[in-house]
């Protein structure tokens, strides 16, 4: 269990002053300009060794994301992208860090875009977050007043330049090159890579893109060192994170606490437990609705972090843990992901844009039980067809949930087909 003075958000519930003097009386923008006087190569080791993997889904390191940058300019600017499209179902936890502790962001960005020798950042926030853009905007607005940001941010001699975004609310604008495109005023449309955003991203210039969360952990970590930071999970899972709990926990809540948390501890500390009690779990998506759904009773001892989800099936994804009781028609459930999948798809690959909607429309049949018993297999193996065979993870990510269902719950599916016939053939002699 995380204490509290071990905390980086110190402010996610909106309980404290979110301005600039109440972020800076709970010790953000402490010597920050210290920080930047350190080095670029100093904070990118810094985070290295803290083991700070990403926190959008993917878990890159993010020490390792910074380094491939250029070190020396070939005349192209540079930049820092945040991306704060935060799409994915069951996600919540960015919006908590823009609505409420705006500043631990804007100050790593700062931080980050020096590291990268980028002058500028653009933060692009989801269409949906009307609230979140005010507040973060009011943010970024005080720290330009007040000489943090702008030129010769923190008074180090260095010109920051910070800019927010408001995209339209598409998911595929979260996918770092989509995002990219939809920056530059395009279709939100995934880029083949490479060339990879470090070396042509944003205008054809070296780009970075993080995550919110990846970002706004960063000032923290300098000021109490990578040791501290590296100290918490296990090897290879470092650090504190946020997790969103929604479904049928007696209290859904957003939490910040250690990596490699037992699921179990997380549920009981935090959530006052499952609803109707731990023999009620029937399924837990560990991760937001893109990765695969894991049973109950496997899930119950997992460990919170990227290796350990890994070995029950699943993944750690943005730690927005979806759990499911017995009432849950999990066809259903995953049928209506399908459903989004198939909605959010951008068109640009056939496997994708065909598959999301074939997927669905089996789905809607095995929810309603109207399928046979052999479109399983085949529906399983239309997801592998799609998965891996498109430019971005959206069609991994539109076929792993319904993997997921027929590893876990073949039994179900199988069950309700059966029940179906059985029902039309009582019919057919009831008549």
């Amino acid at each position: 269990m995380l204490d509290d003075q071990d905390r980086i958000f110190t402010n996610l519930y909106g309980m404290h002053d979110r301005s600039l003097k109440g972020a800076q009386a709970r010790g953000h923008w402490d010597g920050t300009r210290t920080i930047l006087e350190n080095g670029r190569e100093w904070i990118v080791e810094q985070m290295k060794a803290s083991g700070l993997r990403g926190r959008g889904g993917a878990g890159f390191p993010t020490g390792l994301k910074w380094s491939f940058m250029p070190k020396e300019s070939d005349g192209r600017p540079a930049y820092l992208v945040v991306n704060a499209d935060e799409s994915e179902p069951g996600t919540c936890k960015d919006r908590e860090i823009m609505r409420h502790d705006p500043h631990t962001l804007i100050e790593g960005c700062l931080i980050a875009s020096y590291a990268m020798q980028a002058h500028a950042c653009y933060i692009y926030i989801r269409g949906e977050y009307i609230r979140e853009r005010e507040a973060l905007q009011a943010a970024i607005d005080e720290a330009y007043e007040a000489g943090l940001i702008g030129k010769n941010a923190c008074k180090s001699g260095y010109d920051f330049d910070l800019y927010l975004a408001h995209g339209a609310g598409a998911y595929i604008c979260g996918e770092e090159t989509a995002l990219l495109e939809s920056l530059e005023g395009k279709k939100g449309m995934p880029r083949m890579k490479p060339p990879f955003p470090a070396g042509a991203g944003l205008y054809g210039c070296p780009t970075t893109v993080n995550n919110v969360e990846s970002i706004a952990v960063v000032p923290t970590i300098l000021r109490r060192g990578a040791d501290w930071f590296a100290g918490f999970g296990r090897p290879n899972n470092a650090g504190t994170k946020i997790f969103a709990v929604s479904g049928h926990v007696n209290n859904p809540c957003v939490v910040e606490d250690a990596m490699s948390i037992s699921f179990e501890e997380l549920i009981d500390k935090h959530c006052g437990g499952i609803r109707g009690g731990w023999d009620n779990l029937k399924a837990v998506i560990p991760g937001g609705s893109s990765v695969p759904c894991v049973r109950g009773e496997n899930m119950k001892d997992a460990i919170m972090d990227f290796d350990a989800l890994r070995e029950v099936g699943s993944s750690l994804g943005t730690a927005a843990v979806i759990v499911m009781d017995q009432s849950t028609d999990i066809i259903k459930a995953i049928w209506r992901l399908s459903k989004f999948y198939k909605h959010e798809s951008c068109g640009q690959c056939t496997p994708c844009r065909e598959g999301t909607g074939w997927m669905m429309r089996v789905m809607d049949r095995l929810v309603k039980g109207e399928a046979e018993v052999e479109e399983i297999d085949m529906l399983f193996d239309v997801t592998k067809q799609v998965e891996g065979h498109t430019i971005c993870a959206l069609g991994d990510a539109a076929a792993w949930p319904i993997q997921g269902l027929i590893r876990n719950f073949r039994d179900e599916i199988e069950d309700r087909i059966k029940a179906q016939k059985t029902g039309r053939v009582s019919a057919v002699a009831a008549e």
